[in-house]
């Protein structure tokens, strides 16, 4: 595998400081009394009685017993970021803030709606989405989607309310793309999930606006688990949005998410992240597609937040024809560590992928690019292209790459490129020369580095995507 490492030699530290405008959006915290807390710690005492509390029938218990069996016997990764501070016994596994879901904002508890309302999400849905879900803490508090979709057949539920109301689909579904087995964090998942979206697109159906779910942790020492499966019927086209913060706590929270897609053929899913958790948290996501006969399967992945991020979208182009796409951005400041990247695994003859990653580093932050490519020997005429950039600002950021390919077909079209770089004196001073101050030029060639993937994103979530790293960047590099 290999494996580069580069100290960014430019101007000097560069401490990163966020303005009021930043806590008082994202990092704030509500006082609330919940419905039901758990005690911390996990066990399958624990593992019972979250299931217990939902209801749910034995096939769902006994899938999140084998969940936690399969947490016991999994070691906690030492191949990435240091996770060595998570202690899973000091965290409320499951948290529920409300007995009463609503498909009415008007009804959800005034505690709840104020900060939602605080980080514009009815604003948004009202706006931009044609149906939303708001998931506080353990579990969806809100859901709701435009009636002409609902007399189209899409379904778009919370997972908890598709294991009652939609069980056949779940059976069938649940577990297929990302089993327990996979990883520690994915059988953690199956044993205390709660919350997430199910979304099922009917045959032929395409949804013309985005649908959105937001999830906030608003519990120091909280985990948060959801899980989230779209089906994408043949020929269907969709647009999920995912976005993500938390109050800023001196603790440490985790959110170990699960997210199955499976795009049949035809199909066309599209699946946008921008995540601004708070620097407390440990973010450990498994997220993964099936893409079926010419399908197409998009990962827009923007992280900004958390103390440790560590995900890689994967896609699997099963059948002839499928394409699969990558795109992350990433950007530590101080004290972050950003591990992303992607994988896409060709098992299928002419099937073709990118993989497009770029990352800014600053302060003593830290970035990595993991990225797998493989190709299978049955994979004729495959095309892939592979690019990764690094930007580094001041000499304690870091940037890694591990980049891997396996190609077993003699006639597949592979092309890689990487790239780090800092910002040069020169372009400072050019843009400098023309009136603006130090900062207002680092910020613009920072706007530039990530432009190419952030204009990707629906106009008003890369106009917030800008603002946010805006916000959080150093105010020098001097």
């Amino acid at each position: 595998m290999a494996d580069a490492m580069v100290d960014g030699k430019g101007r000097g530290k560069a401490p990163l400081v966020q303005d009021a405008d930043y806590k008082k959006r994202y990092g704030f915290s509500d006082k609330f009394e919940y419905t039901f807390k758990s005690r911390k710690g996990i066990d399958e005492d624990i593992v019972r009685e979250i299931s217990k509390i939902k209801g749910e029938p034995d096939w769902m218990l006994e899938k999140r017993l084998m969940g936690y069996s399969q947490f016991q016997l999994k070691p906690t990764p030492t191949w990435g970021a240091d996770l060595s501070g998570i202690d899973y016994n000091d965290i409320y596994y499951y948290l529920e803030p409300t007995d009463k879901k609503s498909s009415s904002w008007d009804k959800v508890p005034e505690e709840i709606k104020r900060t939602f309302d605080k980080l514009g999400v009815p604003e948004a849905e009202r706006k931009f989405f044609a149906g939303a879900e708001a998931q506080y803490d353990s579990e969806v508090v809100y859901s709701h989607i435009k009636d002409e979709l609902a007399k189209d057949g899409v379904i778009f539920v919370s997972t908890d309310e598709a294991v009652k109301r939609y069980p056949e689909m779940i059976k069938r579904y649940f577990g297929t793309v990302i089993p327990s087995t996979d990883n520690k964090f994915a059988a953690l998942n199956t044993a205390v999930w709660s919350g997430g979206t199910f979304l099922y697109v009917p045959k032929g159906v395409r949804v013309k606006m985005p649908l959105q779910t937001y999830f906030r942790i608003n519990t120091e020492k909280a985990g948060q688990f959801e899980r989230t499966l779209i089906v994408a019927d043949e020929g269907a086209d969709v647009t999920f949005i995912e976005g993500c913060t938390a109050p800023i706590y001196m603790s440490s929270s985790l959110h170990a998410a699960v997210v199955e897609i499976i795009a049949k053929k035809n199909a066309h899913v599209r699946y946008v992240t921008i995540q601004n958790w708070s620097k407390n948290v440990y973010n450990l996501v498994t997220q993964r597609a099936f893409a079926h006969e010419n399908a197409f399967v998009e990962w827009l992945d923007a992280n900004i937040g958390s103390k440790v991020n560590m995900k890689y979208p994967s896609i699997y182009l099963k059948e002839k024809g499928a394409r699969g796409s990558v795109l992350s951005v990433a950007v530590a400041g101080q004290d972050q560590v950003q591990d992303n990247g992607g994988k896409i695994y060709h098992l299928a003859p002419e099937t073709t992928s990118q993989i497009i990653s770029k990352s800014v580093s600053a302060g003593n932050g830290i970035t990595t690019y993991r990225g797998l490519l493989h190709i299978d020997k049955s994979a004729a005429k495959v095309k892939s292209t592979v690019r990764c950039d690094a930007l580094l600002l001041g000499e304690d950021s870091k940037t890694n790459t591990f980049p891997y390919m396996e190609a077993y077909s003699e006639d597949a079209t592979i092309t890689h490129e990487a790239r780090t770089g800092k910002i040069g004196d020169e372009e400072l001073f050019y843009l400098m020369s023309r009136g603006l101050s130090e900062q207002e030029a680092v910020t613009a060639v920072i706007m530039g580095f990530i432009d190419p993937l952030a204009s990707e994103l629906p106009l008003e979530y890369s106009v917030e995507l800008k603002r946010l790293i805006k916000l959080d960047m150093p105010k020098s590099v001097g």
